[in-house]
């Protein structure tokens, strides 16, 4: 899934997206993929060795009927899709909602699509009634399908964009805070946007699938990972340990479900229970550090890299550790005594400014950088090749490949996608989203939205083929460019903050989901499935999750008092993120408290600075050195969830030193089980909210001067 946001914004082994965490970040599969030798390239000829043919994936399953492209898009596929899409929207909601740092979820996904479906087939079995057995290309089709779904939970803006349109955020803003600026959140515009702006994407790269997965073989790291993972599953010994995974998953599940249900009868007002624990005393509880008890976060940390949990933790020490304390200090001096340390024109507006300082920093360094190597790459590429071939064109005279290559390019090119459903495709849905869009968001001309159609798919292509060679989806930093880009031209008179965010979001998700199509593309080359099949599979996984993912997020909304505010459970960081974001590229600095500006550059440079080291030094001295993305999460946040997530990297770094390959092979699916279980438990509670059913107790920690107060005052 991923983006080059914890998809706050996703990337490769220096990256995580606030807004998704690739596949390949996880040391199982990325080490199944250095080991498997199926996944082509290098080999001798068309008949290779005989160590090339022992290693070939395709040989193991030689002699296995292919199912046809319909005959992989089963009924079963799609009901357990759509169950698994459900449960990961809640669990990436919950993450959106809270810090904005989701990992990648394509273990899980794969390994119970695995398990549900085999499952299914075993009981049918037994009632002589199954008609076709469970393939790994199905199994890739429930992946496609899952990710697709869940995928519009991040891609929709539900904890950036979209949410920072609200008058809730525009509250905690104070800026450009106007009727005009303003649209809060219903389900009937929230899902006729999406269904108008998420297929795009899917539309703008097919015609260059060939050219990204055949004649150029980009790597696409997550999507390599994932079809190695499937692969594995479909083999007799992969099929053993699957099961052992899912029983650990499952444990593990239902100890955080759980645990979750368990925490919920001390909470019964804010501030209140496990999650408010003063670990490390009153006065750092203060300074948001301390660990709250998140199954979530825990699980998160033993699938995120080190480096991204101990940047994490740095980032937190430098900010509510240092700075801030430093800052409040010069209250009266820097900023008005009389403001309150939510408003943006005080200690607010540090902690929110000087964190957009440092994603943009970030964020621009990482977006010149893979546009400079897809450049390069597509010159080379280029070169080499004289042409172009695109969908339903010869490819160039190519040089031997391995038996597996042979295979998969012979099934990739034989269930092609006509050239003409592309362009048509593209050219009906985009005529139709620029006549609804300007409905929704009368701020947002059909000029504006023509424009952004016009650029998108170079942008999506760029992005794509980035995401091919570097693992590093940038969707979030697309997004942003055109938040600066079309909020300036409509300009604050004419409802720019709004404009630039619903711009975000047509930007978003199609460049998001053109990569995330080009990731399924690679893992059905290697997995034998149907390019057509992917494609379907995508379309009706785009379509679920544009339904699922808005029910999910009005049930947080309408259950949960208080999301969007930072004291709550729900702050929605990226919501004040983005919203603060639009309204810089509208109004300029101006607004900004003393002194802030100048953060803002030592940090944004800062950011750029501490990159071109990284990239500069060499691996073996990079991984020492924080990631500037990582770093800027807890500046508005504060450091709990990082100490949750360094907790788990520990859990981690012992499990490893004790045991390695048992870790290597079940620490994804016990961090997986820890995320579900404590995710599902969203739904229950939030339906206890809205039904009116309150915890029944309220478990607080006070210092001993205010316990002895309260105590005197009950007393009296």
């Amino acid at each position: 899934m991923a983006d080059r946001d914890f998809h706050g914004d996703s990337q490769g082994n220096a990256a995580f997206s606030v807004e998704r965490i690739p596949a390949a970040r996880d040391m199982m599969i990325e080490n199944e993929d250095r080991r498997g030798g199926g996944s082509g390239g290098g080999g001798g000829g068309g008949d290779g060795d005989s160590d090339d043919k022992l290693q070939s994936v395709e040989m193991i399953f030689k002699g296995k009927v292919q199912p046809s492209w319909r005959e992989q898009l089963t009924v079963r596929a799609f009901v357990v899709s759509f169950v698994l899409g459900v449960l990961f929207t809640f669990i990436v909601m919950k993450l959106n909602l809270t810090t904005g740092i989701i990992p990648s979820l394509n273990v899980s996904a794969g390994l119970l699509g695995f398990f549900l479906v085999k499952t299914w087939t075993k009981f049918v079995e037994k009632s002589g009634m199954l008609k076709q057995p469970f393939t790994r290309q199905e199994n890739t089709v429930i992946q496609t399908c899952v990710v697709a779904a869940s995928g519009i939970a991040f891609s929709g803006g539900f904890g950036s964009y979209l949410f920072g349109m609200s008058s809730i955020i525009a509250k905690d803003s104070t800026e450009s805070n106007a009727a005009q600026n303003i649209k809060d959140p219903s389900l009937s515009w929230i899902i006729g946007f999406l269904f108008t702006v998420s297929f795009l994407g899917l539309f703008s790269v097919l015609p260059l699938r060939k050219i990204m997965i055949i004649d150029y073989k980009l790597t696409y790291p997550s999507g390599t990972a994932t079809a190695h993972l499937i692969n594995s599953f479909h083999t007799p010994q992969g099929a053993k340990l699957a099961r052992k995974q899912v029983r650990a998953l499952g444990k593990f599940f239902s100890f955080s479900f759980l645990w979750g249900f368990f925490q919920w009868f001390f909470t019964a007002a804010d501030g209140c229970g496990f999650s408010s624990f003063p670990t490390f005393g009153l006065k750092a509880y203060d300074n948001k550090f301390y660990f709250d008890f998140s199954a979530t976060y825990v699980g998160v940390g033993m699938i995120c890299p080190y480096l991204i949990n101990i940047s994490v933790l740095v980032g937190g020490i430098l900010s509510w550790g240092i700075m801030w304390p430093l800052i409040k200090n010069r209250k009266g001096d820097w900023y008005s005594a009389d403001l309150s340390e939510s408003n943006l024109h005080g200690l607010q507006g540090y902690k929110v400014f000087v964190s957009i300082a440092m994603i943009l920093g970030d964020g621009i360094y990482n977006f010149v950088k893979v546009l400079g190597r897809t450049i390069q790459g597509f010159i080379q590429q280029y070169n080499m090749k004289e042409i172009i071939p695109v969908s339903d064109r010869q490819s160039p005279e190519k040089s031997s490949t391995s038996y597996d290559d042979e295979v998969r390019t012979k099934l990739f090119v034989k269930d092609g996608i006509p050239l003409w459903i592309s362009i048509s495709g593209y050219v009906a849905i985009a005529a139709i989203s620029i006549g609804i869009i300007p409905q929704i968001f009368h701020q947002m001309k059909w000029y504006y939205v023509l424009v952004i159609y016009i650029v998108a798919p170079a942008l999506a292509f760029c992005n794509a083929y980035g995401c091919g060679l570097t693992d590093w989806s940038l969707a979030s930093t697309y997004g942003k460019l055109a938040i600066f880009a079309i909020g300036a031209w409509a300009g604050e008179a004419h409802g720019g903050v709004l404009a630039g965010l619903a711009a975000c979001g047509v930007m978003m998700n199609i460049v998001s989901t053109a990569s995330d199509l080009m990731q399924d593309f690679k893992t059905g080359y290697m997995t034998l499935a149907s390019p057509r099949s992917m494609f379907v599979s995508q379309i009706i996984g785009t379509a679920m999750g544009c339904v699922i993912s808005p029910c999910v997020f009005w049930l947080f909304y309408k259950a949960f008092d208080h999301i969007g505010s930072p004291d709550s459970a729900y702050p929605a960081p990226y919501a004040l993120v983005y919203r603060n974001i639009s309204i810089l590229g509208v109004e300029g600095f101006g607004s900004l408290p003393q002194h802030c500006l100048t953060l803002c550059y030592i940090f944004f440079f800062g950011a750029i600075a501490i990159n071109l080291v990284r990239d500069t030094i060499g691996k073996k001295w990079a991984k020492y050195i924080p990631l500037p993305m990582a770093m800027a999460i807890p500046f508005y946040l504060g450091s709990y969830f990082a100490i949750d997530m360094c907790v788990g990297s520990l859990i981690l770094f012992i499990w490893g030193k004790l045991n390695k390959a048992k870790a290597d092979a079940f620490a994804p699916a016990v961090a997986s089980g820890l995320i579900c279980g404590d995710g599902i438990w969203t739904l229950p509670s939030s339906i206890l909210a809205l039904l009116g059913v309150q915890p029944p107790i309220c478990m607080k920690f006070l210092s001993r001067g205010a316990n002895a107060r309260v105590d005197t005052f009950l007393s009296s």
